[in-house]
């Protein structure tokens, strides 16, 4: 059974539809705590990499040291070709772990959206132009260099990129499940409107890009 560590920074952001087709398809998920000061595991011991949001900046390692094991981790599992996949702050430090810069952004992008898929890749160009997202994030970060850039938006140009053939990032979120939705709602900035209706349209697209991951590194 592979071994997958999944990097979690807050109680409200979990791996979602992620992790439920991970486990469909036998994984064997491992959850790191790092809002709980837990240690990232040793490369050699994960067959893959999933890397969620949080609140935090990549540049907040003063108040966030474990963001450095988290780099350290990330750039090895890189040199391995291991499959990774970032979310939201984990788009951003695969970014950083790949040697790009991450800095704010021109404006707080929150709510649902769309990005703008700009490639036939495997897993995003079959995804249709428009891709429904859940945004929610005021960083950005330089496209990593020998990276091909997959979605943007007006806002962000860099919204989903992939390293290789195993590693991608996505600045927004596709994982967000029934489930997950109930926990993560709570804690959106009180005047943004986040509906089922939303909700069901970004895991109805969302579904098919996380299968499309799992069979393009299986």
């Amino acid at each position: 059974m592979p071994t997958w560590a999944v990097l979690q920074h807050v109680s409200f952001e979990t791996p979602a539809l992620i992790g439920t087709e991970a486990e469909r398809r036998g994984i064997d998920l491992r959850i790191n705590r790092m809002d709980l000061g837990q240690e990232v595991p040793p490369v050699e011991e994960i067959d893959g990499l999933i890397v969620m949001g949080g609140p935090m900046g990549v540049m907040d390692t003063a108040e966030h040291p474990g963001l450095l094991a988290e780099l350290a981790l990330i750039e090895a599992a890189l040199r391995r070709e291991l499959p990774v996949i970032g979310v939201c702050l984990g788009a951003q430090l695969l970014a950083a772990a790949a040697g790009a810069r991450v800095y704010r952004g021109p404006e707080e992008e929150v709510g649902a959206g769309t990005v703008t898929v700009t490639t036939d890749d495997p897993v995003l160009g079959q995804a249709g132009t428009e891709l429904p997202v859940l945004h929610w994030h005021g960083d950005t970060f330089d496209l990593p260099a020998g990276a091909e850039l997959l979605a943007s938006s007006d806002a962000y140009p860099h919204q989903a990129f992939r390293i290789g053939e195993r590693a991608y990032g996505l600045q927004f979120h596709v994982e967000i499940g029934r489930e997950a939705a109930a926990t993560l709602l709570p804690h959106l900035p009180e005047d943004v409107e986040f509906t089922e209706a939303q909700r069901r349209e970004i895991e109805s697209s969302g579904i098919p890009v996380i299968s499309r991951f799992f069979d393009l590194v299986a």
